[in-house]
């Protein structure tokens, strides 16, 4: 299976999103770097050969960072291939995330450059799911020990040796932080759009840091605690995803003067005097920094364009989303036989052993 992932660059006075096709049927495959074979993710040996040691750099630079970031990458050589980790999660949580709507996280090829030339809900949602995987695949790459600049999470209580011993390693949420906004770099706030990209994806950061959780562990002769050691870990990366997906449906439509995916303008923060907030999509109103934010209404994604391929033939649930995702158009429904494990019992020692069951199912697809 090939993704299509995406990755922050910096491209004049805004932040520019690159899509870079991973292999995921080969996660643990060793990194391919040449143009015709898709990239690949490897976890960090514990001892780095000097091969390795410069395979970091090759990779550094196929990503075409802008010369900060291909430093910061090139620095350590752990920050490679955490990138890489983040540009797996992240495109693949969207995924799952849009996996039941019409625009269902489609990154290939000229439709993601389009959605990214303007300033829909679904920018804001790429923004923003972009900064939170690499702040989350960082903070979890210095708690594994794969990074050479960051080790445990310096919490004032803990020890890293101490910590390591016990189990009781915290994720590094401080130090992913500072180096994603070091990664992101400032930009001009005289621009509107840089201003909304960036605030997208301070909020993909602020969901991060608002899912730490504290997690105990009692040591002491026969379950007694008499020593107890604490360290703070993240949310799993699929609540991250389902919090802004929440952000993603309340987000708020901006008001521009000239009502443009770019160019100078002020972020409207007032409500007309005597105007109630409307049913409708939240326009007008005061931006929250939880809030992911928008200037343009999004498209229908219902036919083909410059945005998505549509939905003709995207596979859908009757009773649940058929008539949304297939547009009122109707869906054609096919029956076929499949073959599934089934009645799978563990025998000693150590297998699995299952019968194989056959059923009709019904598949239904949009029509054109």
């Amino acid at each position: 299976m090939i993704l299509y992932a995406i990755i922050f660059v910096l491209e004049g006075c805004h932040y520019k999103l690159i899509t870079l096709r991973v292999n995921l049927c080969s996660l643990s495959a060793h990194p391919s770097l040449n143009c015709n074979e898709p990239l690949s993710i490897l976890p960090l040996s514990s001892q780095p050969d000097e091969r390795a040691g410069k395979a970091h750099y090759k990779l550094c630079d196929r990503l075409k960072l802008e010369k900060k970031q291909r430093r910061m990458c090139r620095r350590d050589p752990g920050v490679a291939e955490t990138l890489m980790e983040a540009i797996s999660m992240s495109a693949l949580e969207c995924q799952y995330q849009f996996r039941f709507e019409r625009w269902n996280c489609t990154l290939e090829g000229r439709y993601r450059a389009n959605i990214l030339k303007r300033g829909f809900k679904e920018t804001a949602f790429l923004y923003a799911i972009s900064s939170a995987g690499l702040t989350h695949a960082m903070a979890k790459a210095c708690s594994a020990g794969r990074m050479e600049r960051c080790t445990c999470d310096e919490a004032p209580d803990l020890e890293n040796r101490k910590a390591w011993q016990w189990g009781g390693c915290g994720d590094n949420l401080k130090y992913s932080n500072k180096f994603v906004k070091d990664f992101l770099g400032k930009r001009s706030n005289k621009d509107l759009r840089a201003r909304i990209d960036m605030h997208n994806s301070n909020v993909g950061m602020k969901v991060i840091k608002a899912g730490v959780e504290t997690t105990c562990k009692c040591h002491g002769v026969s379950g007694s605690c008499t020593v107890q050691t604490c360290w703070r870990q993240l949310a799993p990366f699929h609540e991250i995803g389902k919090q802004l997906k929440q952000r993603y449906e309340t987000s708020i439509k901006l008001a521009s003067p000239s009502n443009e995916a770019t160019g100078e303008g002020e972020i409207s923060q007032t409500r007309s005097q005597g105007q109630q907030p409307s049913p409708g999509p939240r326009t007008e109103l005061i931006p929250r920094t939880s809030d992911l934010l928008h200037i343009e209404d999004s498209p229908s994604f219902c036919r083909p364009s410059k945005y998505s391929a549509g939905t003709m033939a995207r596979k859908c649930y009757k009773d649940k989303n058929c008539e949304a995702i297939c547009c009122g158009r109707g869906h054609n429904t096919q029956s076929r036989v499949v073959t599934r494990p089934c009645q799978c019992q563990v025998r000693w020692c150590c297998y699995v052993e299952c019968k194989q069951c056959t059923q009709r199912e019904e598949v239904y697809t949009c029509k054109g």
